[in-house]
Parts: C-alpha cells; sequence; structure tokens
C-alpha cells in the first residue's frame, strides 16, 4: 500500500492560507475573477511557498526565509501617503508620469493622471477588477508560468490592486509611466500588487517601476506585459528597500511578432530580493534585451532568475547581468533558454558576471540552454571574481587614492549592463545610484 506524503504546513503558509479563506468575501472582482482566485489559492495550498527541493528555487529557500507571514496591509491613511509623496527614484530629467501606490493600494491625489496621450489609458486593478474591465477579463492570468510557480498564484488569490494599462495600436506614449510602489506603514505588513499592461500592435512606451517599502515588509507583486506585433516597450524595475524586506517580483511577458523589447532591472536594496522573469516569444522576428545590474551589501540575498522561452523563428533574444557584491552577501543568477522545435533561426546569447568585493561574498550562477531546434545560434557564460589587481594598479600609479580606483573599477563593471538603457536621462540617474552606494560604503 502506498502512503501519500504531504509537507506539513509552516506558520506562514498557514497563516496566507486564512488570510484568504477570511478574506476572500471583499476582494475585487466579480464570477471570473474568484473562478481565478479560487484555482490559484487551491495550487497555492498544493505546492505552499517554495523550497530549497524545487529545482528553480533551490539557491532561495523562500520557505526557510519567510518563518511567518505579515498580516495583509490595509488602506493607507493620511501619513503614509505623505510619507510616500518622494517615494521612487527621481529619474533625473526624465519628465515621467508617476502613478502611486501606497501599501499595495492605489492613491489618485499624488498621481498623475492628466492629459493622457492619445490611446493611453491607466486605471487602478481594484477598480477594472470591481467594474468587470474586459480588457482585464480577456487578459488576467493568461501568461503566468507553469502551475509548480507558487509564489504567482499566491498572488493571483490574493491581489488587490495595482495598474491597468492600455496603449492603443499605433500610439506611441511620449511621457515614460513611472509606477510607484511604496509600502509605507509602520506596522510590518504583506503586500500583493498585480498589474496588467497591454501595448497594442505598432504602439511605443517606456514603463518604469519603482518599489521601496519600510522595515519587516513582505512584497509579493507581479506584471503580466502583453506586447504587440512590430511595438516598442521598455520596462525598467528598480527595487530598494531595508535589510529585513523580503520582495518576490514576477515578470510576465508574451512578445508578438517583429517587436522590440527592453527590461533592466536595478537592485540596491532589500534584505531577500527575488527577481524572476519569464518572456515568451509568440511572434517571429522579434528582438529583446533582457540586463540587469544588483549591488549587494551586509547581508543581503538578491534572486535574479529567468526563463526566455522562443516559441517563434527568427529571434533574437541577448541577457547581459552585473553583480556586485560586498560583506556576506550572495548574488543568484539563474538563466534558462529554452528553443522549441520549430523556432528555427533563433539568436540567443546570455551573460553574467560576478564581482566579489569581499571574501565572505558568494555569488551563484546557473545558466542554461533547451534546444530543441537545429538551425540556431546560441551561447552562455558566466564569470565570478575580485577586482582585477593589475588595473587598481595601472589607475594608482597614475595619482588615482586606492578607493577612488576601486571606484572607477566597479562604475565601469556596472555601467556595461546599464549601458543597454536607451533613456540617457535614466541611465545618468542609475550611475548617480551607484556613485552613492560606493559612497555608502567607504563611509
Amino acid at each position: 500500500m502506498n502512503a501519500e506524503i504531504r509537507n506539513m504546513k509552516t506558520n506562514a503558509e498557514l497563516a496566507l492560507a486564512e488570510a484568504y479563506s477570511s478574506g476572500k468575501a471583499r476582494l475585487p472582482g466579480g464570477r471570473t475573477v474568484v473562478a481565478l482566485r479560487e484555482a490559484a489559492a487551491a495550487r497555492f495550498d498544493a505546492l505552499g511557498l517554495p523550497h530549497r527541493r524545487v529545482e528553480e528555487w533551490k539557491y532561495t529557500d523562500l520557505r526557510a526565509l519567510m518563518r511567518e507571514a505579515r498580516p495583509i496591509a490595509g488602506a493607507p491613511d493620511a501619513a503614509g501617503i505623505a510619507r510616500a509623496k518622494d517615494a521612487g527614484l527621481r529619474i533625473g530629467d526624465m519628465e515621467a508620469r508617476r502613478i502611486v501606490f501606497v501599501d499595495g493600494t492605489f492613491v489618485p491625489e499624488i498621481s498623475d493622471l492628466t492629459d493622457l496621450s492619445p490611446g493611453l489609458i491607466i486605471r487602478s486593478m481594484a477598480q477594472a477588477l470591481a467594474a468587470g474591465d474586459p480588457l482585464v477579463e480577456a487578459h488576467l492570468g493568461k501568461v503566468v508560468p507553469p502551475d509548480r510557480e507558487g509564489v504567482v498564484a499566491l498572488n493571483t488569490a490574493l491581489m488587490r490592486d495595482g495598474a491597468v494599462i492600455h496603449v492603443a495600436k499605433g500610439a506611441t506614449v511620449e511621457r515614460p509611466i513611472h509606477l510607484v510602489f511604496a509600502a509605507t506603514g509602520q506596522t510590518p505588513a504583506s503586500v500583493f500588487t498585480r498589474s496588467l499592461v497591454v501595448i497594442e500592435a505598432g504602439a511605443r512606451v517606456m514603463l518604469v517601476e519603482s518599489h521601496d517599502a519600510s522595515a519587516g515588509h513582505q512584497v509579493n507583486t507581479a506584471l503580466e506585459l502583453v506586447v504587440g506585433d512590430k511595438a516598442h516597450v521598455d520596462h525598467i524595475k528598480i527595487t530598494g528597500g531595508p535589510s529585513d524586506l523580503v520582495h518576490v517580483s514576477s515578470l510576465m511577458a508574451s512578445i508578438g511578432a517583429h517587436a522590440r523589447f527592453n527590461d533592466f532591472a536595478f537592485n540596491i536594496g532589500g534584505g531577500v530580493v527575488r527577481n524572476q522573469t519569464f518572456v515568451r516569444f509568440d511572434g517571429e522576428g522579434t528582438l529583446a534585451g533582457l540586463r540587469g545590474a544588483s549591488l549587494l551589501n551586509g547581508k543581503q540575498h538578491v534572486d535574479s532568475t529567468l526563463v526566455v522561452d522562443h516559441q517563434a523563428p527568427g529571434c533574437q533574444s541577448r541577457e547581459v547581468f552585473a553583480t556586485v557584491l560586498d560583506g556576506e552577501s550572495r548574488g543568484v543568477f539563474q538563466g534558462k533558454i529554452v528553443v522549441r522545435p520549430h523556432a528555427q533561426q533563433t539568436d540567443a546569447r546570455m551573460m553574467t558576471r560576478a564581482l566579489l568585493l569581499s571574501d565572505e561574498a558568494e555569488a551563484d550562477s546557473k545558466p542554461e540552454l533547451e534546444i530543441f531546434a537545429d538551425d540556431v545560434q546560441c551561447g552562455h557564460g558566466a564569470t565570478s571574481g575580485a577586482l582585477d589587481e593589475d588595473l587598481k594598479f595601472y589607475l594608482m600609479a597614475r595619482g588615482i587614492p586606492e578607493t577612488d580606483a576601486e571606484a572607477l573599477l566597479v562604475q565601469a563593471f556596472v555601467g556595461e549592463a546599464i549601458e543597454g538603457i536607451e533613456h540617457a536621462g535614466l541611465r545618468d540617474a542609475l550611475m548617480e545610484q551607484v556613485v552613492a552606494w560606493l559612497r555608502a560604503r567607504g563611509a
């Protein structure tokens, strides 16, 4: 007789299940959304929080790292909204449209929704769910990864608010859209935000996300992105926060034919950060650049995980990630390129580099290729090591102090990934963040 073996639920898993059970009647959404939530809650009940026995999570054991679940954040008060007014990275000289979410709730009074470009619609997810928005009904939950992805299922079950953005066919949005997510509550809480962005054929837009939180918060955020044929989309995500922040982010993108998609993830804070990106090429002839840079110190743990799924022929993807580690920090990179049998003439290349400034820091890299076609060009590489002493000596021999020489080398190392951002103002703003991190390190 075979006995069924089930993992015992942790306190965090029990608390999250109870949060859904007791609060689901107050969550926004009609019959279709309720069914989506119920199915997601059942998946999470079966899977639980990911742990080291799940291959994709073996370096980031969330079940062990989240011993308890914080209570769900409530609506922000006036003090919390006031604290959030200056949240988010000021993006240099780039005049971005700020859409602000405080403790997981859209706050229109400190957001900019005036004079929207022709063809641009922005509304909150909570409003869209409550109103039965056809766009949400048609696309929500359609770009999610396989069923074994428990954190996305948890987000689907408990999602409350976020952004819904629609760019009509052929429209060009001149001003970048800056989604500011600030968890400012004085009491540690859990925040679940879900956003949906639909870019129709031939449209162009730049989307920036910045995430910050107060001490002790746990954030689970997800973005579904649908990019139409011949569209051009730039997406930048910036994550900061205190050393006890747990931040899990899921970007799930479907890219059409002959489109251009650029994604950049910048990590400069947080205790445990997991950025997972799932990109699916649904049309031929598309170009995609996926890049990232992380600056880690103390006992920070940042995990960048990618799955790039080439399902159409003639597409090109480039992945370049750079991680700088100091103190006892740990950086994880897991990148998988999948080429389906009919995705001939795929050109896909991946590179990750780690720069260790401390003997106690750790870098784990796991690049993978799964190729089921024969007419392809694919490759991957991974390097890790300390600063080049010869280069540092070269700079110091020309009168540059040791700390300044190290800073120049670190800036050059990170700059290779940042240079892939098309907008000059944003590139400069991120390099300023790198300089500020280096100054704080040397203080």
